[in-house]
């Protein structure tokens, strides 16, 4: 999962919020995913990655960067063929206001390029 967040002020507490989302939502699925003997042994669901990847945005540029990255991500990912085509995802609000067009990233696919 990739998010952009806008914690509180003085409220660095990433670690124990991605904790409470992933628990609540594995509590939430039913557990028929398949489950190495290392994850079973520290209470671990299959659907998450162990660690995860936290940066604070600088600049607009930074903040643009990072927002294309979250939205092209189903598409590098194979779950979608063009980032319109994912629908949990905020670009589509974002296409209403205006911020994105429809065909985003679908203009120029071949060369397209967001890293991380």
């Amino acid at each position: 999962m990739r998010s952009i967040w806008t914690l509180p002020p003085g409220d660095d507490q990433y670690s124990n919020r991605w904790r409470a989302i992933k628990k609540a939502f594995s509590k939430a699925i039913p557990k028929t995913e398949y489950r190495s003997q290392i994850r079973i042994k520290r209470h671990e669901r299959g659907g998450w990655q162990r660690r995860f990847w936290e940066h604070t945005i600088i600049d607009e540029e930074d903040y643009a960067a990072h927002m294309d990255y979250v939205h092209y991500n189903p598409v590098k990912h194979g779950w979608a063929q063009t980032v319109a085509e994912w629908p949990f995802s905020s670009f589509h609000r974002l296409v209403k206001k205006g911020v994105y067009p429809q065909n985003w990233a679908a203009l120029n696919s071949d060369s397209f390029e967001v890293g991380e």
